[in-house]
């Protein structure tokens, strides 16, 4: 029988590779012009290098979660670990623009097995509360964004690029050194995903709606955090207040969490969180700068909280618990759709009608939708 030490040992870690994964992800982003310098690349190029790392998550996250179900995730992580602190530590020494993009390929590839592996993880040591369990890992995510985009610059300051890049590589080589000697899984890995059983995951409708969960969570969140400091100067407010997103990102891990443990209607939960959604993105578009940074924050809560529960449902689900790391390497994958076209959808609505109204309204329209509509879905 696990000890509660050994529980908070795997929860410690599993918030700690949650925080890596968006670290070694979104650290890039502050480094945009002295790369570009660097390298005498435009803005196309270097965008292309940020998209590889996020081309590979969507490519590999399905293999990975069907290699977990039949392995286990400790081993699964193990190598996936290793795999992106190698890319890590290319992409510290890359000295051409060809090995940057194969290092930011690289590192999708081993990125994307945290996910379903975290997921089985929560489902093996959570013990009743797969909210809370989901909720901590998602809060590294949290974590990791804001350091990446708010530590990265001050790095930047005292470092060069790579010695930067070199620094979060050797933090990784530390972060897997842990998990390779406390990761551990007490449960036999007795069930192995086959082609037909595949099948049956793919047509049930629970993963598609979680899908469509997913998705908007994601792109609804991911498009605020890129375009918001842009609307709040068009708003003539300082563009730094949208480090308020974040900041409901990090409370709706645990707070949301704890939430799904303790009432059992995940349709009414979404519910009420999609339309918490909905009020916060048409509040941040028309109202007056204090419900503004209430809004922003609001916002951020609800929709990662809506991606809280797309995470535990898999872990739950008397029918996809077993294939827990398939679905939602499934899901994860496909999701990505969200975060790849709203920001473009968001970007040309405003060239198109010189302001931001209709851009947010895409944005409550895609959570109304998908979250108070698709909640109507959910068995429970």
């Amino acid at each position: 029988m696990a000890s509660e030490r050994d529980r908070r040992v795997m929860f410690g870690q599993a918030f700690v590779i949650a925080f890596l994964m968006h670290l070694l992800l979104f650290s890039i982003a502050p480094m945009v012009s002295l790369v570009m310098l660097e390298m005498n690349l435009n803005h196309t190029q270097f965008g292309l290098a940020f998209s590889m790392s996020m081309v590979s998550l969507i490519v590999f996250r399905l293999p990975w979660g069907l290699l977990a179900d039949r392995k286990g995730y400790v081993p699964v992580v193990r190598v996936s670990l290793i795999l992106a602190t190698t890319a890590a530590l290319l992409r510290a020494l890359s000295q051409d623009y060809a090995g940057l993009l194969v290092s930011q390929f690289l590192l999708g590839f081993g990125l994307a097995a945290t996910l379903p592996g975290l997921s089985l993880m929560v489902k093996e040591w959570a013990l009743g509360r797969p909210g809370l369990g989901t909720g901590t890992y998602v809060a590294g995510f949290a974590v990791g964004n804001a350091t990446a985009l708010g530590i990265t610059p001050l790095l930047l300051r005292v470092l060069e690029w790579r010695e930067v890049f070199l620094a979060y590589a050797g933090f990784s080589a530390l972060v897997t050194l842990v998990w390779w000697f406390l990761g551990k899984s007490e449960r036999k890995v007795d069930i192995g995903m086959r082609l037909g059983e595949l099948g049956m995951v793919v047509r049930d409708r629970h993963v598609w709606l979680l899908l469509l969960f997913l998705a908007a969570s994601m792109g609804c969140y991911d498009t605020l955090a890129n375009w918001m400091p842009r609307v709040l100067e068009m708003k003539l407010l300082n563009p730094s207040l949208s480090f308020l997103l974040p900041v409901g990102f990090f409370f709706a891990g645990p707070a949301v969490g704890m939430l799904a443990d303790r009432f059992p209607s995940r349709r009414s939960l979404v519910a009420v969180l999609g339309g918490i959604a909905v009020v916060s993105v048409l509040v941040i578009a028309f109202a007056p700068p204090p419900l503004v940074l209430a809004a922003l924050v609001l916002a951020g809560f609800a929709t990662t909280g809506c991606l809280v529960i797309s995470l535990t449902v898999p872990v739950e689900h008397e029918r996809l618990s077993p294939y827990a790391g398939t679905v939602v390497g499934f899901i994860s994958s496909l999701g990505n759709v969200g975060p790849l076209a709203m920001p473009v959808l968001f970007g040309f609505l405003i060239d198109y009608t010189g302001m931001y109204y209709a851009s947010l309204a895409s944005v409550a329209v895609l959570a109304a939708v998908a979250f108070v509509g698709g909640s109507r879905g959910m068995s429970r």
